[in-house]
């Protein structure tokens, strides 16, 4: 098993950064990928971001390309978060998968998961 603990969120205003953490304990040689997803009130689970363990390889949600960066070193991952706008508001939940590969609809149905983590925005 995995244990997966996120620090970082916060409240900013408009146009600020955050940095968001992942820390993974257990067996963590399991992960093969790793991902962020979120989700606001009234609004469905959206994919974030994922990266391969190991390899680099990133992908991200358009509504976030070229603002937030995923990254990946031992047994953290972080989420560096700029240019944040309202939108953005939701709680940011870090997930890891022993077997799928990096696809941002399947990050909310990674097998472990943290317990989240809000980011509030104001405007």
């Amino acid at each position: 098993q995995v244990q997966l603990v996120e620090s970082g969120g916060g409240s900013v205003q408009a146009g600020g950064s955050l940095r968001l953490s992942c820390a993974a304990s257990g067996n963590i040689n399991m992960r093969r990928v790793m991902g962020w997803f979120r989700q606001a009130p009234g609004k469905e689970r959206e994919g974030v971001a994922c990266i391969e363990v190991g390899g680099g390889d990133t992908l991200y949600a358009d509504s976030v390309k070229g603002r937030f960066t995923i990254s990946e070193d031992k047994n953290i991952m972080s989420l560096q978060m700029n240019s944040l706008t309202p939108e953005d508001a939701a709680i940011y939940t870090c997930a890891a998968d022993s077997r799928r590969v990096c696809r941002l609809p399947a990050v909310s149905a990674f097998n472990f998961r943290g317990r989240g983590t809000q980011v509030t925005v104001a405007s």
